[in-house]
């Protein structure tokens, strides 16, 4: 734990004081569904295609039993729709046999579901069951490294960085605040840089300069 971390996440509190999942759910089953939809696709995709799903099917119990080829044209517009509707159906069934209809609230249990890795396990321990744990995924990557908050290759040891960095009741927010300035301001290409207000702490902007 650093004032270093400390400072750019009180600065990034008042860059997106909202800062919030931004997926569309009413369960943690529900949430668990779109974050797996949510790979390599927008939230806002996946809330236009989940607006529909889940008024129709909303349970493990509706997924498991659904053929692949019905969710796959349900889930179409959000990509990679056949190996996502693997997972979900999957999912749901083992959810079920294995888990008595309830989303598993650890991380070892989490990652015996089919289509959920660290990212998507650390999203359900923090946003559906309030645990301190951090998602690391593309946005909060790329943040972490440009904010000198971590130097590793990998979304694990970027993980690793942020958690020993970050106070525990840290870590959830850090997620959302630093997707919020991904996503927001610090763009991949093109980052609006005259808008950010943590250029101080940049690794990014000192080798531009």
């Amino acid at each position: 734990m650093t004032d270093r971390a400390d400072k750019i996440m009180e600065l990034l509190e008042i860059a997106h004081p909202d800062a919030h999942c931004e997926l569309n759910y009413s369960t943690d089953f529900e949430l668990l569904v779109a974050v797996i939809l949510s790979a390599q696709c927008t939230d806002k995709r996946v809330n236009i295609v989940t607006d529909k799903l889940f008024r129709k099917y909303s349970t493990p119990a509706d997924f498991a039993v659904m053929s692949r080829e019905t969710l796959e044209e349900l889930i179409h517009s959000c990509g990679f729709y056949r190996s996502k509707a693997h997972s979900i159906i999957s999912a749901s069934t083992d959810i079920i046999e294995r888990y008595g209809g309830k989303v598993p609230h650890t991380m070892e249990e989490l990652l015996t579901l089919r289509g959920v890795g660290r990212k998507t396990a650390n999203v359900m321990l923090s946003v559906a069951f309030g645990e301190s744990a951090i998602a690391v995924d593309t946005h909060v990557f790329r943040l972490a490294h440009r904010l000198g908050l971590s130097d590793k290759p990998t979304p694990e040891g970027v993980e690793k960085d942020l958690t020993e960095k970050l106070r525990p009741e840290l870590r959830s927010k850090a997620h959302h605040l630093l997707i919020f300035h991904g996503r927001y301001i610090c763009h991949s290409r093109n980052p609006e840089c005259e808008k950010c207000t943590l250029t101080d702490y940049c690794e990014y902007i000192k080798k531009e300069d």
